[in-house]
């Protein structure tokens, strides 16, 4: 992959503390004040047949990881009296399906930390939300779906297509700039009205 000019990429397991942790250190010393909580997993299964594994293992990088992230930028958005965290939820965080527990429960964790953080954070100038992005056309979903998935999910959305993943950078772009001067606490839908009509 090719990145743009500037850029410093940190390559980190989320699973694996002995990563995490020297991870942990170095994002407290870039102090940041813009921070997109992106990393996810996923695994479908019957709740009775769901490991304690694979569920822990989905709370771990879904939400503890971006909680402990979190934490490590706040003194320096603090001290700035700056600064955006925008933490990426699902619909699946906002309602749920079957065999979605281990996911949906993570999901759910996320947008509760962003309510409860951007209620103490918000006076010094720390904007926090949750975007919670419907189907989109990304190169996983097409290998997991394929064409005829791919025409079946798009006829569910009132828009009859999937989102393309530059509109939901975009959203996230406006949330974490300048623009955005008093949106904090909420958890922004983007789904091409899947989930609303």
């Amino acid at each position: 992959k090719k990145y743009p000019n500037g850029c410093n990429l940190i390559n980190c397991d989320f699973l694996k503390e002995s990563e995490l942790e020297p991870f942990l250190k170095k994002v407290e010393l870039l102090k940041i004040d813009i921070l997109v909580n992106n990393a996810g997993i996923n695994k479908i299964s019957e709740f009775e047949k769901i490991s304690y594994k694979d569920y822990n293992s989905i709370q771990k990088v879904n939400s503890h990881a971006p909680f402990r992230i979190t934490q490590k930028v706040l003194k320096n958005m603090k001290e700035k009296k700056w600064g955006r965290i925008i933490n990426i939820s699902s619909i699946f965080g906002i309602l749920s399906k079957q065999y979605r527990a281990s996911y949906s429960s993570s999901k759910f964790a996320i947008d509760g930390m962003t309510a409860a953080l951007a209620a103490e954070i918000a006076e010094h100038g720390v904007l926090v939300n949750t975007v919670s992005p419907g189907f989109f056309e990304t190169e996983l979903t097409k290998s997991i779906l394929g064409k005829n998935g791919i025409k079946e999910m798009s006829s569910l959305v009132p828009m009859k297509r999937l989102g393309k993943p530059d509109e939901l950078a975009n959203l996230i772009l406006w949330l974490s700039s300048e623009y955005n001067t008093y949106i904090s606490g909420q958890n922004i839908i983007i789904d091409g009205g899947f989930s609303r009509v």
